[in-house]
């Protein structure tokens, strides 16, 4: 794990193996951890980073919205200072909006885009009044409510009964989430832009992967990225829900490693 000055803030990343790079953004409310297995994984055979977005892990907060576009600004700085001029840009769920917003601004800059249980579409006028509800509960009473909150969500039935180990990593790392970086992420996402009508500007290489039994980013939001992205391939995860790396992760790992070594 290593530190660098991106603008206001300290981020923190992980940079490891050699090869074609690839970053592989985290979603909301985690930290670079949730790419454990798939740094594992390719690393071997990529350049893999995953950084820290600002307000997680161990990248220092920042004031006011963390919007995506400023995410993927900050993305796309620690590749200027890792001196990488294109890569392979991934995203789960949040990392997702901030994988979609990097391509919008440094399209030249994405040799492959894998987009992993998100969705183009901006927030309906409930989702934004349930991400500033779930912000001042984060700030006024810390993570752990939003965390239980969330867990019956993002993971299947299946693997809350059959794998506590899986439900007490995501719930580690929504508890380690700083309150105000959650909150910052939240008003961010709140105000993103609808990139539906973008897609079709789309022409690098992209994988799209989704569970099956996604609840918050369902299969038909993929289907509807799949079929604005002339040339997309569209990968459902039988028996995963919104965290699918987790749940499925060696099938998500064939996917990823056959998109790659295909597209790359």
């Amino acid at each position: 794990m290593t530190f660098t000055r991106i603008d206001d803030i300290q981020m923190a990343y992980t940079d490891t193996g050699i090869g074609h790079p690839v970053v592989l953004i985290h979603g909301y409310p985690f930290n670079r951890s949730l790419w454990n297995e798939q740094v594992e994984a390719l690393s071997s055979s990529y350049r893999v980073i995953a950084p820290d977005l600002r307000g997680f892990g161990e990248t220092d907060s920042s004031q006011g919205s963390a919007t995506m576009n400023r995410m993927a600004q900050d993305v796309a700085e620690l590749m200027d200072h890792l001196e990488i001029p294109r890569a392979v840009i991934g995203g789960l769920s949040m990392g997702g909006y901030v994988a979609l917003a990097f391509y919008k601004q440094f399209a030249s800059r994405v040799r492959a885009l894998i987009l992993a249980d998100t969705r183009a579409q901006a927030d309906t006028a409930e989702a934004k009044q349930t991400r500033a509800q779930h912000a001042e509960k984060a700030l006024s009473e810390g993570m752990a409510g939003i965390a239980d909150a969330m867990l019956p969500k993002l993971l299947t039935p299946e693997t809350v009964s059959k794998h506590p180990d899986i439900v007490k990593r995501v719930r580690d790392m929504m508890l380690k989430t700083k309150p105000e970086g959650a909150a910052a992420a939240l008003h961010g996402m709140a105000e993103r832009d609808d990139l539906t009508s973008f897609l079709s500007q789309i022409s690098s290489p992209t994988l799209i992967l989704v569970g099956a039994e996604d609840a918050i980013t369902p299969v038909a939001d993929s289907e509807k990225m799949h079929a604005g992205i002339a040339g997309s391939r569209l990968v459902v995860l039988e028996n995963a829900g919104h965290v699918s790396n987790l749940e499925r992760t060696e099938q998500f790992n064939k996917a990823l490693l056959d998109f790659l070594e295909s597209s790359v």
